[in-house]
């Protein structure tokens, strides 16, 4: 990885650590307590804590009803996109059933 990108994702990194940051102290401005120091820094390190498990049941349930559409998906794809070929010499239009050989 580059410096650059390096530089790039510390920055992604303080940005969301101030965004967890303030979500916490908004939480702690809510729910109405007057903590201390070390209170407040156990109740922000435990917003954290129970944030990041929040997200990880959101990601892991999204994947799981995703992983229950892919299927479907892949088949709706499969039919819209099947090759239609333009009836021609030896060719038939798949817009019409075959119905075997006649005699």
């Amino acid at each position: 990885m580059s410096p650059e990108e390096q530089k790039v994702l510390r920055e992604r990194e303080k940005v969301y650590r101030k965004q967890l940051q303030k979500e916490a102290e908004k939480a702690l401005h809510q729910s109405g307590l007057r903590l201390d120091q070390d209170a407040r820094e156990q109740f922000e390190s435990r917003y954290w804590q129970e944030r990041r498990r929040i997200e990880r049941d959101l990601r892991k349930e999204i994947e799981i009803r995703r992983e229950q559409q892919l299927p479907v998906l892949s088949e709706r794809l499969k039919s819209e996109f099947q090759p239609h070929q333009a009836p021609g010499p030896g060719t038939r239009s798949t817009s019409t059933p075959s119905t075997g050989p006649r005699h």
